[in-house]
C-alpha cells in the first residue's frame, strides 16, 4: 500500500501535509529510523493538538481573543500578578472552584476572564462565555418552553462558564431564581468565572433579594478567588491620551470585595 493511502487510512492528515517537510529536516539532521518516526508523529500530534484548541474556541463563543501576555499589569497596579500567575496554571478548574473579578467600567475584567478562558482551552478544557443578559435571555426562553433543565443541564458540561457584566442591569425575581439555580447546579462540580461592577454589597440590589444574593455569594464564594481591580478605565485613558479628556479631576470609585 503506498504512503498516501496509508496516511489517509490512519487518518494522518497533519502528517501528510508536512511530510515533505519532515522528511527534509530528517535528512538534513541526519536521524536515524527512531527519531524519524518520532518526529513525524510529533508533527501529526501538534496538529491534532492545535485542532483541538481551535474547536474549544469556537465552542467558547469568545467575543474577541485577548492573553494575559496582553493584559497591560504595569496600568492596573491594583492587580496582583503572583495571583493572576496561580489562576493560569489552571489549579483552580481542576478543583472546580471560581474566580470572581471585580472593578469599575474599562479596566479589563472582561479581558482576564476571557484570558484565563483561553488558558483553559489550551489546557484541554471546554469553555463558555455568555454576558449576564444573554444568558438571562436563554435561561427565561428555556422556562418558557418548558426546556429549562436541558438548559441548565447543558451548561453544566463547559469546564469554565465565563458570565461577564453582573450588575449592569438588575434582574427580575424570575432570572434571579434562574441565576441561583445555575450555580446551584456547577457548584464544586466545574468552574465560574464572573465579572462585575459592583460590590458584593451592591448584590442584593443587583439580585432583587438579598436574601437570594447571599445564597448565591455563599456558594460562589465558597471556593473561589477574587480579583479586585480599582485603577482607570482603560478607555478614559486612550481618549486622555488623545486629548479628547481634560486631566481627571475626580478619583475613580473603587470596588471593594467585601460581602
Amino acid at each position: 500500500m503506498e504512503l498516501p493511502n496509508l496516511l489517509e487510512k490512519l487518518r494522518m492528515d497533519h502528517l501528510e501535509a508536512q511530510l515533505d517537510a519532515v522528511c527534509e529536516q530528517a535528512a538534513q539532521r541526519q536521524l536515524d529510523y527512531k527519531s524519524f518516526l518520532s518526529q513525524a508523529l510529533q508533527a501529526e500530534w501538534q496538529g491534532r493538538f492545535q485542532r483541538g484548541i481551535d474547536a474549544r474556541l469556537r465552542q467558547a463563543r469568545f467575543p474577541w481573543l485577548k492573553t494575559l501576555e496582553q493584559f497591560e499589569f504595569d496600568f492596573q497596579p491594583s492587580l496582583d500578578r503572583r495571583q493572576v500567575r496561580e489562576l493560569a496554571g489552571m489549579s483552580f478548574v481542576e478543583r472546580g472552584h471560581n474566580v470572581v473579578v471585580l472593578g469599575p467600567p474599562g479596566v479589563g475584567k472582561t479581558h482576564l476572564a476571557i484570558a484565563l478562558g483561553i488558558k483553559a482551552v489550551e489546557a484541554g478544557y471546554s469553555a463558555l462565555f455568555l454576558t449576564l443578559e444573554a444568558l438571562m435571555t436563554r435561561l427565561v426562553k428555556a422556562a418558557n418552553e418548558n426546556r429549562l433543565e436541558r438548559s441548565l443541564q447543558q451548561l453544566t458540561y463547559p469546564k469554565v462558564l465565563i458570565i461577564d457584566e453582573i450588575g449592569y442591569l438588575p434582574l427580575s425575581n424570575l432570572e434571579a431564581s434562574l441565576f441561583f439555580r445555575l450555580v446551584v447546579r456547577r457548584y464544586e462540580r466545574a468552574s465560574l468565572i464572573v465579572t462585575s461592577n459592583k460590590s458584593f454589597l451592591d448584590w442584593g440590589d443587583v439580585f432583587n433579594d438579598p436574601v437570594l444574593a447571599t445564597a448565591i455569594l455563599d456558594r460562589l464564594l465558597h471556593y473561589s478567588t477574587t480579583l479586585n481591580i480599582k485603577g482607570e478605565s482603560y478607555r478614559l485613558k486612550e481618549k486622555r491620551r488623545a486629548g479628547l479628556l481634560g486631566r481627571q479631576t475626580t478619583p475613580e470609585q473603587e470596588v471593594t470585595s467585601e460581602p
